[in-house]
């Protein structure tokens, strides 16, 4: 879950196979680190547009995400299980994530860029045909013939046998499911091929929808604790070192969300781009998620925490923007978006005399309910 782009909204002025970002900006909106460039000034209707695309973007997989985060955990395939986050996890998080980001610099530092981002790129091409196909399905469900015969099919592994036996993989799917991956397919090849700014979006928002689907936060306090934790690793690498920006200029992935700011002059051939890495919509977007179950988990038909913090996080995203704008510098995004989308919940939840019921909230793993459940049958089976 580690992105290299964590904390960055920027304008950006190469083409769109180098996807590179978190440069330096000079005053008209042009990277100051490549001088040999013909300066790039966007109109105000550009740039509006380009902003305006990402923030809209960046709201369709937290709101979607959030939705079916209520209900992924009754899936009956292991794939779509939600992967639970503890405390431990949490504090683990920024530690591992600048490891991650570290050892990239040092790769791209000491080997070739070149088969670095092809290995990377066959990497995210079939994860980004897996995310883009799980997210179409329920879209296609319901979009579906019905008077078109569903098979079912069933792909499992299994690891030892006998009573030993332990299933490692049990996916089911069926024809609807195939039909969503020879599409996903279809948009990866073109990813590969092209790597247009569509094709990288649309793998992007397929990545985000599924990282706030089924990465739960397991309370309040956990969500603190990591959107604390890289709160402080986004201001370091953005502001303290190079790291990341040498990472990001050199990272051929769909790890990010672009928008070009020439669109109305160049159309779909647009090649100057505004940009917003995936992790400024992942990490806010599963505390959003969490506090829509903690909604439900009330009981009284309403989404007060859901709607605040949603509200918060378009606040944050949008002060983020308006200091990147006018200072003309690539920014943290979670500078922003960490205070206003813990700090405007936790307002209301005091207002309204639900703070210790907020914190007192907890969540259980997928495996705790399947080890209970295993529990509950044998002592019956004793009885």
């Amino acid at each position: 879950m580690a992105d290299v782009n964590q904390g960055s909204v920027l304008p950006r002025e190469t083409s769109p196979p180098a996807l590179d970002g978190l440069n330096a900006t000079d005053s008209n909106g042009t990277d100051a680190v490549n001088a040999t460039v013909a300066k790039f000034v966007a109109t105000p209707e550009g740039t509006a547009l380009a902003y305006g695309s990402l923030v809209f973007m960046a709201l369709l997989p937290i709101f979607f995400g959030a939705l079916r985060s209520v209900s992924c955990g009754k899936s009956k395939n292991s794939s779509d299980m939600p992967e639970t986050i503890t405390g431990r996890d949490a504090a683990r998080f920024p530690i591992i994530a600048s490891c991650t980001l570290f050892g990239l610099y040092l790769f791209f530092k000491i080997f070739s860029q070149e088969y670095i981002n092809l290995l990377l790129s066959m990497y995210f091409f079939v994860l980004g045909i897996l995310a883009l196909s799980h997210t179409m399905s329920p879209f296609m469900n319901r979009i579906f013939p019905a008077n078109i015969p569903i098979k079912q099919y069933q792909l499992l592994f299994t690891q030892g046998s006998g009573e030993a036996k332990e299933e490692m993989v049990n996916y089911e799917f069926d024809t609807k499911d195939m039909i969503c991956l020879v599409i996903s397919t279809v948009v990866g090849v073109w990813y590969i091929l092209k790597k247009h700014w569509i094709a990288n979006n649309l793998f992007g928002l397929a990545f985000a929808l599924n990282g706030v689907e089924l990465l739960h936060l397991n309370n309040i306090s956990t969500g603190c604790i990591l959107l604390g934790g890289l709160f402080v690793y986004d201001v370091f690498w953005v502001f303290g070192t190079n790291v990341m920006v040498t990472v990001a200029k050199s990272f051929e992935a769909p790890i990010k969300l672009v928008f070009p700011q020439d669109l109305l002059e160049k159309g779909l051939g647009a090649s100057q781009f505004a940009m917003l890495g995936l992790g400024d919509i992942v990490i806010p977007g599963i505390f959003i998620a969490l506090l829509l179950r903690f909604d439900v988990s009330l009981k009284k038909n309403t989404r007060t925490y859901f709607h605040t913090s949603f509200l918060a996080y378009i606040f944050g995203l949008g002060l983020t923007i308006w200091v990147m704008h006018t200072f003309k510098h690539a920014q943290p995004a979670l500078l922003y978006l960490v205070p206003a989308c813990i700090g405007f919940p936790l307002v209301v939840a005091l207002l309204k005399g639900e703070l210790t019921e907020m914190f007192r909230y907890e969540e259980v793993s997928a495996e705790d309910v399947a080890a209970k459940e295993g529990t509950t049958q044998v002592e019956k089976k004793d009885k």
